[in-house]
Protein backbone atom coordinates (compact mmCIF):
# COMPACT_ATOMS: atom_id res chain seq x y z
CA UNK A 1 0.00 0.00 0.00
CA UNK A 2 2.51 2.42 1.13
CA UNK A 3 4.79 3.47 -1.53
CA UNK A 4 7.27 5.94 -0.33
CA UNK A 5 7.54 8.23 2.58
CA UNK A 6 8.87 11.35 2.47
CA UNK A 7 10.69 13.36 5.62
CA UNK A 8 11.33 17.68 5.44
CA UNK A 9 15.07 19.03 5.48
CA UNK A 10 16.67 22.13 6.18
CA UNK A 11 19.91 20.69 4.99
CA UNK A 12 19.53 18.34 2.45
CA UNK A 13 23.46 17.51 1.89
CA UNK A 14 23.36 16.20 5.78
CA UNK A 15 20.22 14.51 4.99
CA UNK A 16 21.46 12.88 2.00
CA UNK A 17 24.78 11.59 4.33
CA UNK A 18 22.24 10.16 7.39
CA UNK A 19 20.07 8.34 4.77
CA UNK A 20 22.72 7.03 2.36
CA UNK A 21 24.34 5.16 5.21
CA UNK A 22 20.83 4.24 6.73
CA UNK A 23 20.22 3.05 3.06
CA UNK A 24 23.33 0.60 2.82
CA UNK A 25 21.45 -1.70 5.59
CA UNK A 26 18.87 -2.27 3.19
CA UNK A 27 20.65 -3.19 -0.02
CA UNK A 28 19.13 0.19 -1.73
CA UNK A 29 20.64 3.51 -3.18
CA UNK A 30 19.43 6.57 -4.29
CA UNK A 31 16.84 6.05 -6.90
CA UNK A 32 16.04 9.62 -7.56
CA UNK A 33 18.23 12.76 -6.50
CA UNK A 34 17.07 16.63 -7.48
CA UNK A 35 18.48 19.53 -5.82
CA UNK A 36 15.61 19.38 -3.61
CA UNK A 37 14.55 15.83 -2.90
CA UNK A 38 16.39 12.59 -2.57
CA UNK A 39 14.99 9.31 -2.56
CA UNK A 40 16.04 5.78 -1.48
CA UNK A 41 15.00 2.62 -2.51
CA UNK A 42 14.40 0.40 -5.75
CA UNK A 43 12.51 1.02 -8.69
CA UNK A 44 9.58 -1.93 -8.28
CA UNK A 45 11.00 -2.86 -4.96
CA UNK A 46 9.46 -2.19 -1.36
CA UNK A 47 8.69 1.09 -0.21
CA UNK A 48 11.20 3.91 0.08
CA UNK A 49 11.87 7.04 1.71
CA UNK A 50 13.00 10.10 0.83
CA UNK A 51 14.36 13.70 1.69
CA UNK A 52 12.92 16.75 0.94
CA UNK A 53 13.02 20.44 1.26
CA UNK A 54 9.54 21.50 1.50
CA UNK A 55 7.45 22.58 -1.68
CA UNK A 56 6.39 25.71 -0.30
CA UNK A 57 9.66 27.15 0.39
CA UNK A 58 9.05 27.12 4.11
CA UNK A 59 11.47 25.48 7.16
CA UNK A 60 10.55 21.95 7.79
CA UNK A 61 9.50 20.82 11.42
CA UNK A 62 8.67 17.69 12.57
CA UNK A 63 5.46 16.32 12.67
CA UNK A 64 4.33 15.28 16.18
CA UNK A 65 3.37 11.58 16.30
CA UNK A 66 4.52 11.04 13.15
CA UNK A 67 6.89 8.24 12.52
CA UNK A 68 8.84 6.05 10.00
CA UNK A 69 9.09 2.54 10.91
CA UNK A 70 11.78 0.48 8.88
CA UNK A 71 11.70 -3.17 8.96
CA UNK A 72 14.13 -5.66 9.25
CA UNK A 73 14.66 -9.23 9.31
CA UNK A 74 16.89 -9.89 13.07
CA UNK A 75 17.37 -7.86 16.21
CA UNK A 76 21.27 -7.81 15.15
CA UNK A 77 20.05 -5.83 11.99
CA UNK A 78 18.01 -3.29 14.37
CA UNK A 79 21.02 -3.34 16.55
CA UNK A 80 23.09 -2.19 13.29
CA UNK A 81 21.14 -0.10 11.80
CA UNK A 82 20.16 1.95 15.76
CA UNK A 83 24.25 2.31 15.86
CA UNK A 84 24.65 3.54 12.17
CA UNK A 85 22.09 6.33 12.96
CA UNK A 86 23.96 7.12 16.06
CA UNK A 87 27.26 7.17 14.06
CA UNK A 88 25.58 9.58 11.35
CA UNK A 89 24.58 12.47 13.53
CA UNK A 90 20.79 10.87 14.76
CA UNK A 91 19.69 10.89 18.22
CA UNK A 92 18.35 8.52 20.43
CA UNK A 93 14.94 7.79 21.16
CA UNK A 94 15.12 4.33 22.71
CA UNK A 95 17.67 2.13 22.40
CA UNK A 96 17.08 -1.26 20.42
CA UNK A 97 15.18 -3.81 22.43
CA UNK A 98 12.14 -5.93 23.17
CA UNK A 99 9.08 -4.10 23.54
CA UNK A 100 5.82 -5.73 25.38
CA UNK A 101 5.41 -9.26 25.54
CA UNK A 102 4.59 -9.75 21.71
CA UNK A 103 7.76 -10.45 19.92
CA UNK A 104 8.71 -6.86 19.34
CA UNK A 105 12.08 -5.46 18.76
CA UNK A 106 12.67 -1.84 18.12
CA UNK A 107 15.23 0.45 18.79
CA UNK A 108 14.27 4.25 18.26
CA UNK A 109 16.04 7.31 16.72
CA UNK A 110 15.81 10.90 15.18
CA UNK A 111 17.60 12.01 12.10
CA UNK A 112 19.72 15.07 12.01
CA UNK A 113 16.48 17.30 11.44
CA UNK A 114 15.02 15.74 14.13
CA UNK A 115 12.39 13.22 12.21
CA UNK A 116 12.05 10.07 14.37
CA UNK A 117 12.39 6.49 12.78
CA UNK A 118 12.50 3.39 14.61
CA UNK A 119 14.31 0.19 13.21
CA UNK A 120 12.37 -3.00 13.87
CA UNK A 121 11.85 -6.52 13.51
CA UNK A 122 9.25 -9.20 15.27
CA UNK A 123 10.71 -12.31 16.72
CA UNK A 124 9.49 -15.21 18.77
CA UNK A 125 7.84 -14.14 21.63
CA UNK A 126 9.07 -15.46 24.86
CA UNK A 127 6.97 -18.46 26.82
Amino acid sequence: MIGYVTVGTNDLPRAAAFYDALATHFGVGRMMDTESFIAWGEWGGGAGIAATKPFDGQAASVGNGVMVALEVKTPEAVDAIYATAMANGGSDEGAPGPRGDEGFYAGYFRDPDGNKLNAFCMVAAES
